[in-house]
Parts: C-alpha cells; sequence; structure tokens
C-alpha cells in the first residue's frame, strides 16, 4: 500500500491502534464550555481592535463572513467527530478519509494552529494584563512587556510567557479538573462582556457607523503596506472564531460521544456567534473605530474614555484572570494532536505516554515551551495571522474528508449528520480558500514553508515508522 493513499481503517480510528488511550471524564457541559472559553476570548477582547482598523465599522460584517465560514465548517467537524470520536481532530479524519500523506500535512497545521493560537492570546492577554497592572500603579517596564518586534519594541513579552507556563501546569494536573476550572471562567468571562454591553449601549451613537465601508470589501493592500476591507479584517478575525475544533481534539475524553459531541461544537459555535455580534455592536457604536483600533486592550479603552475608569479596570480583570481559558483549550487541543500523531507512529511514540492522571504531559510541556519562545518574541497580529492559515488547512480537510467518507462508505452508522453536505461540505472549502486569499502574504509563505518542512520530516522518519506502514 503506497504511503501517500494508505489510509486508517474507520474501526481503528474509532478505536485506537494501541492500548494507549485517554480517560473518558467529560461531559457535554465541560465540552461547551471548553468551546466558549476558546472561542470567546481574543478575538472579542483584543482583536477587534485589529478588525475594526482594517474594515472600518464594516468590521461587524467580518465577524459575520467569518462566522459563516466556520458554522460550514463546525457542522462538517460535528459529522466527523461523531462518527470517529478519537483524539486527533482533523488529523485523524484525514486519515480515515483522504490517507496518511494528506492528515500528515494536516497534523503539521493543527500544531501550527494550536501552538500559534496558544502564543497569541498569551500575548493578547499580556497586553490586558499589563493595562491592570499600570492602573494600579504596578506597570512592567516597556522592555518586559513586548518582544523585539513589538509596538513598541521591547525585550521579552514576560506576561505572556508566565501565563502559559501556569496554565501547562494547570493541564498537567488533570484533564478533568482542569476542565471544571474552565468552566469556572467561562462564566466569569461571559458576565463581564455582558457587563461591557450594559455600560456602553446608554452612549450609542449611531454616526460612528458612517462611513459603514471606508476601506471597500475586498481585500487590498493600503498605502502603508497593511491589507485592508472587510475580507482583510474577516481573515485576521477568523481567528475568533475557531475555536470549537479543540473540542474534537477530546473526543476520546468525551463519556457519550455522539450527544457530548454534537451539543458542545454546535451548541458553543451559536452562543459565541450571538455575543460577538452585540459586544462589536456596541463596540464600535461607544466610541469611533479610529479611536480605539490602536489599542492593545479595546474594550477597557472604550470603558475608560466613556467615563467608567472602575469598570475599565474590571473588564480589564476579567481579561487577565478568563483570557487564560482560551489558552488552556488550545493547548489541550495541541497535546492531543501530539497524542494520536505519535500513537499513529508518525513521530516518535514515546510523546504519547500518559501519566498517572491520564495526561500526555511530555507532549504538554513541549508545547507549552515552544508556545513560551513565541509569545516573548511575536506580537499579536503576526501570530493571529500564522495561526489562522493552519486552521484554514484543517476546516478545509475536515470538509473534504467529510464529503469523501459521504461517497466511499454511505453505510456507515452516523449519530450526526451534516445537513445539506453536498452543498455545505463544498461552501466550507470555498469560504476557508477565500480567506486564505486574503491574509497577508507573508502568512502565505510562512504556511508553505513550514509544511514543506514538515513533509522532508514525514519522508524521513514517519512514512517508515507509520503504524500502517508495518502492518
Amino acid at each position: 500500500m503506497s504511503f501517500v493513499t494508505r489510509r486508517k481503517p474507520i474501526a481503528l480510528a474509532r478505536e485506537g491502534v494501541e492500548v494507549r488511550e485517554l480517560r473518558r471524564t467529560l461531559s457535554w457541559p465541560h465540552l461547551v464550555a471548553l468551546g466558549v472559553g476558546a472561542i470567546i476570548g481574543t478575538g472579542i477582547y483584543t482583536l477587534i481592535g485589529v478588525g475594526a482598523g482594517q474594515a472600518g465599522p464594516a468590521v461587524i460584517l467580518s465577524f459575520a463572513i467569518a462566522g459563516t465560514v466556520c458554522a460550514f465548517a463546525a457542522l462538517c467537524y460535528a459529522e466527523m467527530a461523531t462518527l470517529i470520536p478519537q483524539a486527533g481532530s482533523a488529523y485523524t479524519y484525514a486519515y480515515a478519509g483522504m490517507g496518511e500523506l494528506v492528515a500528515w500535512v494536516v497534523g503539521v497545521s493543527l500544531i501550527l494552529e494550536y501552538t500559534v493560537v496558544c502564543s497569541a492570546v498569551a500575548v493578547g492577554w499580556a497586553g490586558y494584563a499589563q493595562g491592570f497592572l499600570a492602573s494600579r500603579g504596578w506597570g512592567l517596564p516597556s522592555a518586559l512587556a513586548a518582544g523585539p518586534w513589538g509596538e513598541p519594541a521591547g525585550l521579552v513579552n514576560l506576561p505572556a510567557v508566565v501565563i502559559i507556563a501556569v496554565v501547562a501546569g494547570l493541564l498537567l494536573v488533570g484533564t478533568r479538573e482542569s476542565a471544571t476550572l474552565n468552566t469556572v471562567l467561562v462564566a466569569f468571562k461571559v458576565a463581564a462582556l455582558a457587563a461591557f454591553v450594559a455600560l456602553t449601549l446608554p452612549a450609542f451613537d449611531a454616526s460612528h457607523f458612517q462611513p459603514f465601508m471606508p476601506f471597500g470589501f475586498n481585500a487590498h493592500v493600503g498605502a502603508d503596506g497593511t491589507k485592508r476591507g472587510v475580507m482583510a479584517a474577516a481573515a485576521v478575525i477568523f481567528f475568533a472564531f475557531y475555536g470549537f475544533d479543540a473540542i474534537s481534539t477530546a473526543a476520546e475524553e468525551a463519556k457519550n460521544p455522539s450527544r457530548d459531541l454534537t451539543i458542545g461544537i454546535v451548541g458553543s459555535m451559536l452562543a459565541c456567534a450571538a455575543i460577538y455580534m452585540i459586544v462589536a455592536a456596541a463596540a464600535l457604536g461607544a466610541s469611533p473605530f479610529t479611536v480605539f483600533a490602536r489599542s492593545g486592550e479595546p474594550l477597557a479603552f472604550i470603558l475608560r474614555q466613556g467615563g467608567h475608569g472602575g469598570a475599565a479596570v474590571l473588564i480589564a480583570a476579567a481579561a487577565v484572570i478568563a483570557l487564560p481559558t482560551v489558552i488552556m483549550a488550545f493547548m489541550f487541543g495541541q497535546s492531543r494532536v501530539f497524542f494520536a500523531m505519535s500513537r499513529d507512529g508518525l513521530i516518535p511514540t514515546w510523546l504519547c505516554a500518559v501519566n498517572g492522571r491520564g495526561v500526555p504531559a511530555r507532549v504538554t510541556v513541549f508545547t507549552a515551551l515552544v508556545a513560551a519562545v513565541m509569545a516573548g518574541l511575536v506580537p499579536l497580529k503576526r501570530l493571529a495571522e500564522v495561526a489562522n492559515a493552519g486552521t484554514l488547512a484543517a476546516f478545509i480537510a475536515t470538509a473534504v474528508a467529510m464529503m469523501a467518507l459521504r461517497r466511499q462508505r454511505p453505510d456507515l452508522v452516523r449519530p450526526f449528520r451534516t445537513p445539506l453536505w453536498w452543498l455545505v461540505g463544498p461552501l466550507a472549502v470555498l469560504g476557508c480558500l477565500y480567506l486564505f486569499s486574503s491574509l497577508a502574504s507573508f502568512t502565505q509563505l510562512f504556511f508553505l514553508g513550514a509544511n514543506t518542512v514538515g513533509l522532508l520530516v514525514y519522508l524521513l522518519y514517519g512514512r517508515t515508522r507509520s503504524a500502517l506502514a508495518a502492518a
């Protein structure tokens, strides 16, 4: 069997090739909270400013477009996650639907996505942490609050490095324990956003929405070298929506996968889309986008500008306390993708060793180290764009795998079936390709370069050590 086309049988994908398994300790409330914790975070707390700077008031339209593309992808994910309830997410689905070589590319893309997301959210968290500390007179020196490519440039983003270490420590405690803490923090985070909306609505000014689309619809490079337009903002804001795919990486730990995964993926996506649109509208109504677009903590900035200094401190505190739920969700997902790939023999099997608490500790620590280095040195916008490239590749792979298995194996029992799959699947693929084309050229080239290196690693190592190669 060619290494290009050899596929993991569905039965093996469901059961796992070896005896190494993760404990089933999560129910659907944990998964909904995991999804909401991953989705609501840096996107609305920080990237709303970046998106508004690229699209103006039409950033609301950017949210809608990015959310629609993610909704199509979410329906594909729900079918694949319940059909193959195993750790690995899109990597596992691609392995079963399209073969080992494609699965490897998707796995590399997921590793890129999840690791960079952890770094990006840590940088977003650091912005709020620094703002909160400064409001109390405890601000860090600028050299320790930003990396060498930040604005302004510094030496290292120390708060971002510290929060990644803290989250990794929590995950090492155990899956159920960290999921329970995540649920509490998610409730706190949503309550803070509700308070923001309540405080800013009285100051709502419809004139802030004119002109609605100052930079046009299509992505284009402005005079300052920055991509602008509704689609350029959507390609970055897309970062804010895709946390739901982290739920599918927990498939092997769900108590009732067919029920829990469906509720977790679809439920968290719908809840977050509604919250995002409301908060974005309230922010734009309370302050012109040109005022808050450059702030590293836009929601707290808007409250301070509106005379709600005390509430701004509380919003910053909420971000400081709750944004780590996003890091937790993606570090969790990254470690599970590594776990699945090492269990399949594509990367060294010692990486998937599970400790006494049922946690893949080595992979968790490795992820934390890489994410900490990037968070300490690279600015938020660049990290978000790079993460989006890997995510879009994973979404495309999941949609294609869903369609391929519908054609190849219509006999399989599917606890959740993607409605109008022949329409939703292609729309998910086309939407993701359009968003990818709207990313910065540097991001596209970096993504291709990372996968080229990954492909060389596969040809030199994974191709011959795959569990299917020995079968």
